[in-house]
């Protein structure tokens, strides 16, 4: 079996002022003067803080009084191009009232380039390559004469729209390497959709394919010629997790290895992680946590694969909740954030010892311990609330992250939270992403 790139990724459609898609922000020509910068997305205005999108000093952990950049009444998660010269806001909250916006931002010159309202809520959004186009999955588009869900293609030269492809109830996508293909999947099927960008208004854009069990995400193989389909079974109302090939040169689905779950995956070399929470088939979470580890009933899953033999070589339990966020830090510290998890709030004033627990997990990949994680081992953060953001930075041992509507700054060497914070950067926070190479 080939060694696999990663190439994963969400979220996603006005005339605009625009970069060239083949020129990323110059170094050195940012409004703000800063080397290496984290851009965080606030969703609230309340009192001093104003929704909107913040840039932060990633080299030194400090945030200085510079103005958000304005990305809709509620912006929430981000998107940077491959080339880092755009990033890409979507402002929405999925109530009726939802404004489900789009903000470009030119990361040269931090500024909003232009905005697009798309026709519903969006979850997943990939850029090609070569940043030239994004392509945006949007469930609840209505579509005249059958059921609601479109693909939005959307040149990111121009800031427009180009065009739309009809596919029910689409919910999130991947990208192969070439950015010819995509891979659609939609709620509550067993099938995933092959979409082929370049056939938009022609017709035969999009092929079905059966064969899976509510599959969510891919991977794809060196050549394009395979793809890795993550199936997320029970959690997302099918019957087994598992990942699961694809013949892309014949569109036939091949042999699957099952998981205890899955809903997110991340490869690191030869080795995949897939991170779920088990459930009965048709029924509830089914994973009870171990005996005296916590507070918490069910626990999570996080499965290691090995590629080339496509076998589970081994599993360990993580926080519970639907897992949405990886990231490999520094250290060979993997950080796995989730939301609607099981919490446990300490009472106030706290004991001494009492337990608090959120959304975010901890795994040691070493063989040798780092700070309270064991060799393999998984720590879990005493912090409450979802994981929305998982940010390392990549000259640094350090990961960002947002929980529970607050930024924290974690050191990989330990897995706890570093002496240095950010204090004087207040709001209701739900992503970060670094925008600098």
């Amino acid at each position: 079996m080939k060694r696999i790139p990663i190439f994963l990724l969400f979220l996603l459609p006005a005339t605009l002022t625009w970069l060239s898609c083949g020129n990323a922000a110059p170094s050195g020509a940012k409004t703000s003067g800063l080397k290496y910068r984290a851009f965080i997305s606030n969703s609230v205005s309340a009192g001093t803080s104003l929704a909107g999108v913040y840039i932060v000093d990633a080299e030194n952990d400090i945030f200085r009084p510079i103005s958000p950049i304005s990305a809709g009444t509620s912006p929430g998660m981000i998107v940077v191009t491959p080339n880092l010269g755009i990033t890409i806001v979507f402002s929405g909250n999925g109530t009726q009232t939802s404004q489900n916006q789009l903000t470009f931002i030119n990361n040269a010159t931090e500024a909003s380039a232009g905005q697009l309202t798309l026709p519903g809520v969006t979850e997943s959004i990939v850029v090609s390559p070569d940043s030239s186009t994004g392509y945006a999955a949007v469930p609840t588009a209505p579509v005249v004469g059958q059921s609601p869900g479109v693909v939005d293609i959307i040149s990111l030269t121009t800031g427009t729209l180009e065009s739309e492809i009809d596919v029910p109830s689409v919910h999130y996508l991947s990208i192969d390497n070439s950015g010819n293909r995509l891979l659609g999947f939609s709620d509550d099927s067993d099938s995933l959709s092959i979409i082929t960008p370049s056939q938009a208004g022609i017709g035969n854009a999009v092929t079905q394919v059966g064969g899976f069990n509510r599959p969510v995400q891919a991977f794809f193989s060196s050549d394009d010629s395979t793809a890795y389909v993550l199936n997320c079974g029970p959690e997302c109302g099918g019957t087994q997790a598992s990942l699961q090939t694809l013949d892309l040169t014949t569109n036939t689905p091949g042999p699957a290895v099952n998981l205890p779950a899955g809903t997110v995956a991340l490869i690191n070399g030869s080795t995949m992680y897939v991170a779920g929470t088990p459930h009965a088939a048709g029924g509830a979470a089914s994973l009870l946590c171990p005996a005296g580890t916590t507070a918490a009933l069910y626990c999570g899953e996080l499965a290691t694969v090995d590629l080339p033999t496509m076998s589970v070589t081994n599993t360990v339990v993580i926080t519970d909740g639907y897992h949405n966020r990886m990231a490999m830090a520094a250290n060979g510290q993997l950080f796995l954030g989730a939301r609607t998890c099981t919490e446990v709030v300490a009472p106030i004033p706290p004991p001494a010892g009492a337990e608090v627990r959120g959304c975010l997990s901890i795994y040691n990949t070493l063989p040798t311990p780092v700070g309270n994680a064991p060799a393999g081992g998984v720590l879990i953060p005493p912090a409450n609330g979802d994981a929305t953001g998982i940010q390392p930075i990549p000259t640094r041992q350090v990961v960002y992250v947002v929980q529970g509507g607050s930024l924290d700054i974690y050191d990989a060497t330990t897995d706890a939270l570093q002496e240095t914070q950010i204090t004087n950067i207040v709001g209701q926070f739900i992503d970060v992403k670094t925008v600098d190479f």
